[in-house]
């Protein structure tokens, strides 16, 4: 996709893809297959280095800090061609392996590019800040587009779920797994984002509406709060952290449009509510009742 397909992203394109400039860039960039290579370091794990000489199972290198380092042959891992930074899908590596996936992800994450994909799956690294890779615009751009045509986005995983769906006739899960802090509600209210605009049931006049309570679309995303309230708590390295499991199922129509949602939860921290740990709090419905900034509470 040329940066004239990527205009269709808006904002969102820089956060997506990196520009045809840097990809031409990175295939101009000298490079020795031979010598280039990945070795270990006690302070960042693994570190780009040169390799200087070979002897007796040793391998002698001079790291891109300028350090020269003796480690053993097996501990060497060849650098993948820079043609191949920033790549969208880790599995079309040459050299599939730790010290490859980590600085692809690093080097993507610098760049703001916080989801790649990895085969089957899309990793999401948390920016901790807000990105525009989630409006109107880039939902637009993602719509009907196959995972190979647009770049890697939880809106591709939401989109490729939805059309097999309609094609298929079968019902369809996205699992979305991580460590606390790793971005798993925010994606989840993504998917839920993604589904409420694309299937969404269609121009309703105010009459049709239940009065208090806005259309489905409506009613589906502005559950979460609610959950979030009982269920929610700041934790040491989460200020949002979810202390139960979510299972949604979302149900469509024959013709794809929205019917209705339902929630189960479980396994909540019931021990939350008599114990937290230092700098953590109880859930966050216990603080806006007593925060009187909505009296009818």
């Amino acid at each position: 996709m040329a940066d004239a397909e990527m205009a269709a992203f808006g904002a969102a394109a820089p956060f997506l893809r990196k520009s045809e400039k840097e990809r031409l860039e990175a295939q101009t960039r000298p490079f020795d297959l031979k010598k280039d290579v990945f070795v270990p370091d006690d302070k960042e794990e693994f570190v780009k280095a040169k390799i200087v000489s070979r002897e007796g199972g040793k391998v002698t290198a001079e790291t891109e800090n300028g350090k020269t380092v003796t480690v053993k042959e097996d501990q060497v891992m060849q650098q993948n061609p820079p043609k191949f930074d920033k790549i969208e899908d880790m599995a079309m590596l040459t050299f599939l392996h730790e010290p490859a996936v980590l600085y692809n992800l690093k080097e993507r994450y610098a760049s703001w590019m916080i989801y790649t994909y990895s085969g089957l799956f899309c990793v999401t690294v948390n920016p901790y800040k807000w990105l525009p890779v989630y409006n109107a615009e880039v939902v637009a751009a993602y719509r009907g587009k196959k995972r190979s045509e647009a770049p890697p986005h939880i809106f591709s995983i939401s989109d490729n779920a939805y059309q097999y769906m309609l094609t298929d006739r079968e019902n369809q899960s996205i699992l979305i797994t991580g460590e606390s802090g790793a971005g798993k509600t925010v994606n989840t209210k993504r998917v839920i984002q993604y589904f409420a605009v694309i299937a969404a049931i269609g121009d309703r006049s105010k009459k049709d509406q239940t009065p208090g309570k806005g259309t489905l679309e409506d009613q589906i995303i502005q559950a979460n709060p609610a959950l979030e309230a009982f269920g929610n708590a700041k934790t040491v390295r989460n200020d949002n952290s979810s202390r139960f499991g979510k299972f949604i199922r979302i149900h469509f129509g024959a013709t794809g449009k929205l019917a209705s949602a339902d929630i189960e939860t479980y396994l909540l921290e019931k021990s939350r509510v008599i114990f937290q740990l230092k700098a953590e709090r109880d859930y966050h419905i216990f603080y806006q009742i007593l925060s009187n900034k909505k009296p009818e509470l």
